[in-house]
């Protein structure tokens, strides 16, 4: 098996509602993303899959939310645009767009922070 992991950002704004706290109120952060992919064969070129494409694939995802008010998003309308839903809707956003590639989405981390991350796991 093999894994890949690319490093990315964007920024967002967003409200969590229910919470009772800070973060109720409406605030922003500069996310960090983390989407590692897995796979087990390699092309010709000896690749699981080129990390332009994922780069590009996840940029074409982040764009929709980048410098947004995330709560106003669809995918976010009825649920939190928490660090974990977060993850969550960029697992399967990119997961659709590497079907027939070969791999898989293993793993996305979201960090609101240096020190808080959320991550999601496909199972």
């Amino acid at each position: 098996m093999y894994e890949l992991k690319i490093i990315t950002h964007f920024s967002a704004a967003h409200r969590l509602e229910n919470f009772y706290g800070k973060c109720e109120a409406l605030h922003g952060h500069n996310w960090k993303v983390e989407v590692q992919v897995r796979g087990t064969r390699l092309d010709e070129a000896g690749l699981v899959l080129d990390f332009g494409v994922l780069k590009a694939l996840t940029r074409e995802v982040l764009e929709e939310l980048d410098h947004t008010y995330l709560n106003e998003h669809p995918a976010f309308r009825h649920q939190n645009p928490s660090s974990e839903n977060l993850a969550r809707y960029l697992a399967e956003q990119l997961q659709n767009r590497l079907d027939g590639k070969g791999v898989q989405v293993s793993r996305v981390n979201v960090w609101e922070s240096d020190t808080a991350c959320a991550s999601y796991i496909p199972e």
